[in-house]
């Protein structure tokens, strides 16, 4: 579990987006932590909080179809 597995996963989907888009459908952070962990990430809601506080950015989605802005580049 770790901060590095969470930006890890936010650079792959900064960069392909099929992979994004069912990060950007998962409308709960316990559903994004699930999705990831059967992809082959390990790290917990916390963890997706502080990276995600450290970067400044939100978890929300917005627009249809569901977006977030939280994908590393």
């Amino acid at each position: 579990m770790s901060k590095e597995s969470v930006e890890e996963l936010l650079i792959k989907g900064g960069s392909d987006k099929q992979f994004r888009i069912k990060y950007d459908n998962a409308l709960s952070k316990e559903l994004f932590v699930k999705e990831a962990k059967a992809d082959g990430y390990d790290f917990t809601e916390e963890e997706l909080t502080a990276v995600l506080r450290e970067n400044g950015d939100m978890f929300e989605s917005y627009g249809n179809p569901p977006k977030k802005s939280i994908w590393l580049r």
